[in-house]
């Protein structure tokens, strides 16, 4: 770790003198991209974050919103990036934990998770190497600490060969009067550290994920990567239920990035107030930890509280009684950041400087040239075969069996549909939720395809009859000192934005990861998006067929572009990206409405792998369709915001959608259990068996 020349310039300016070895190590950690987006935050106020049921917006730990009176949900998502490269198995899990706790120190109990991966081409040894290891990260410790992931994605692009991404979201529900947040309020209260022990891993966890990966970092930042311990986790989510029952705590802050001094600096920054630290206090699991090692470890499963004076003790019975460690490390004051070691003043600076004092960059930008039209005319049931059997288009499901999906019994929609639905009982209400993002897309066309990956999540809710309602985001990037990194990345900012914007869907808060690079080159601009929408009751048309229906594809035209599909990744050839409707809104709220109608039997989004993907998906042992698509582009086209219906009252849904978006009559289902599928002149038929087989490359390979 060491602090910049133009930064200590700033600091020394700022402090009348040189900053100690704590101070600069701090303030490296602080000012770090991870913590500070100095590269990114000039571009997040093309973002819309705020709404009538917008509680709490960006800046917190995690984002708050009314679903109805009174019930509120958290949403957050963070990335565990470089953690997850150099040890998939940790990285992933300590994502987890800290996104768990993210939701507690709003006064939420989590109720869900979706991941979203990404790596680099499957057959690639390696690249199977890190999905296993973030796959059993994630599930161990998502399963032991009892909280179930409902959604999520998995997406293979050799660009992420040297970079893998890992990007966790979770919500958390609670009621109006549980609400906290992380602004100190009062001079005089105590500062106190609940939970783990604190050791000397995830040293310099900011300042390592915000520089580029080199040839050695599996061995060389193995030390910056954190080592989690989910049963104490499991521990410190019922101390905090225990806390916010008996009204204990003022505000609370995870202990994530730069450890104890970003959290206790941010605290009170939030507050426009000071405190006094003596680190000496902290509870230590290892001899003879120096200042800077216990201000910057990052070990997990740790909470900062601020507590009234007279109820530190009912605090430490808490903490006694769930086994945590307790430490009262400290006091609000109206004056600086001051920590202490044995007695000595190690650090003392202002805390708003500390905390947002960073200088912003301000970088070239590049945008990146839009393809040629090249298209080739592969043989049609070669083509059909390879998209459906490509790991980007097939079956999910040996990933998302390893998780719990059913634990906390919320889950009315489970993994594996377009959307998750959770029952909110209390609220009488259905939460829907969807995360992901598409590499293609982006790597196609970085603000077309951002709008896209927007308008498809919002999508896949609309499939189960709910209503957008919130976004978070997590915008990951390359090394944005390259003109052309940084220009892909402005360009995903502001087409999750725009398509945000006209879907009036506000985005209440996320994450920012740059400096994915490595000696294989940058990652894709990969805008991880993780949506809400809610419904009454909880009740949801499932994506298999009934074989009862007429078929119809609702939504935008589908063959206007093949730009950014699966269709040209495994055949060769390049193409615009598609045209997305001009009228996303209307187009969610029609698919919504007619998803909830007593007539509808199934519904599936038409996305990734188009047409022929969507209705390979849909066909099950009992049910099956004959359906019928004018040419190659219309069948493999993924433009999004539009889905597959299945209906017995087709007027119905034209009548939804008249004067909204087209509406196309693709065949009949019926009680075949085959997928009779005629594209001009040619016909390709396969049982579900046959589909089954071929979707279930991850299941076959990683067995």
């Amino acid at each position: 770790m060491s602090l910049s020349e133009p930064d200590r310039e700033l600091v020394v300016a700022e402090l009348g003198r040189e900053p100690t070895p704590a101070e600069a190590a701090l303030f490296e950690n602080l000012w770090s991209e991870h913590c500070a987006y100095r590269s990114s935050r000039p571009l997040l106020s093309a973002f819309d974050s705020e709404g009538e049921r917008v509680v709490v917006g960006p800046g917190d730990d995690a984002a708050v919103v009314e679903v109805a009176d009174g019930t509120y949900i958290t949403m957050g998502v963070e990335s565990h990036n470089h953690p997850s490269f150099v040890d998939p198995y940790d990285g992933a899990a300590t994502g987890v934990g800290g996104i768990v706790r993210d939701t507690l120190s709003m006064g939420a109990y989590p109720i869900a998770l979706a991941d979203s991966l990404y790596f680099g081409d499957f057959d690639r040894e390696h690249s199977r190497y890190l999905l296993e290891g973030v796959v059993e990260g994630i599930s161990d410790y998502g399963n032991s600490i009892g909280v179930p992931t409902v959604a999520g994605s998995t997406a293979f692009h050799p660009d992420y060969e040297g970079n893998p991404l890992v990007n966790v979201a979770c919500v958390g529900l609670l009621d109006d009067e549980r609400l906290v947040t992380a602004d100190a309020k009062s001079p005089g209260n105590k500062l106190v550290l609940v939970g783990n022990a604190t050791g000397r891993d995830g040293l310099g966890g900011a300042s390592f994920a915000s520089e580029d990966l080199s040839e050695d970092a599996e061995t060389e930042d193995r030390p910056a990567v954190q080592v989690g311990d989910p049963y104490t986790e499991k521990l410190l989510v019922e101390a905090n239920e225990a806390l916010l029952d008996e009204s204990l705590v003022e505000a609370a802050r995870d202990l994530g990035a730069a450890g104890l001094g970003g959290a206790s600096s941010e605290m009170v920054s939030k507050g426009g107030l000071g405190c006094e630290i003596a680190l000496e206090r902290v509870h230590q699991r290892e001899p003879n930890m120096n200042a800077l090692e216990i201000l910057l470890a990052e070990s997990q499963e740790r909470m900062c509280y601020e507590v009234r004076p007279e109820n530190v003790e009912a605090v430490e019975r808490v903490a006694e009684k769930y086994d945590l460690g307790c430490s009262v490390i400290g006091d609000v004051t109206e004056g600086n950041y001051v920590c202490t070691f044995e007695d000595e003043v190690v650090v003392d600076a202002p805390p708003e400087f500390l905390a947002d004092g960073a200088p912003m960059n301000d970088l070239p930008a590049t945008e990146p040239a839009g393809p040629e039209r090249d298209l080739p005319d592969p043989d049609l049931e070669s083509a059909f075969e390879a998209v459906v059997e490509s790991p980007n288009t097939a079956s999910k499901r040996w990933v998302y069996r390893q998780y719990d999906h059913e634990v906390q019994v919320r889950t009315a929609t489970p993994p594996g549909d377009d959307a998750a639905v959770l029952a909110l009982r209390d609220a009488e209400k259905g939460l829907a939720f969807a995360s992901g993002a598409d590499p293609n897309w982006t790597a196609a066309a970085p603000y077309d395809g951002a709008r896209a990956v927007a308008l498809e999540n919002a999508t896949n809710l609309a499939a189960k009859g709910a209503t957008p309602l919130a976004a978070v985001d997590c915008l990951n990037g390359g090394n944005p000192e390259k003109p052309e990194v940084y220009g892909g990345f402005e360009g995903i900012v502001d087409g999750l934005a725009d398509m945000c914007r006209e879907l009036s869907v506000p985005v209440v808060g996320g994450n920012v990861s740059l400096y994915n690079d490595s000696p294989s080159g940058p990652i894709p601009p990969t805008p991880t998006l993780a949506m809400t929408g809610t419904k009454a009751g909880y009740d949801a048309p499932p994506a298999a067929l009934s074989g009862e229906g007429t078929l119809l594809v609702v939504g935008a035209d589908g063959g206007s572009g093949l730009g950014g599909s699966e269709y040209l990744a495994q055949v060769g050839g390049s193409d615009r990206f598609p045209e997305l409707p001009a009228n996303p809104g209307e187009v969610v709220s029609a698919l919504a409405a007619v998803a909830d109608a007593p007539e509808t039997l199934a519904v599936h989004d038409v996305s990734h792998g188009g047409l022929a993907v969507a209705l390979a998906e849909m066909v099950t042992n009992s049910a099956g369709a004959s359906a019928e698509v004018e040419t190659v582009e219309a069948l493999f086209a993924e433009t999004p915001g539009r889905a597959v219906v299945e209906t017995t009252a087709p007027d119905a849904v034209r009548e939804a959608f008249d004067g909204v978006a087209p509406v196309a009559e693709l065949g009949e289902a019926d009680g075949s259990g085959t997928l009779e599928l005629s594209v001009g002149d040619e016909t390709l038929s396969y049982d579900a068996a046959e589909i089954a087989t071929l979707r279930d490359v991850l299941g076959r390979e990683l067995a």
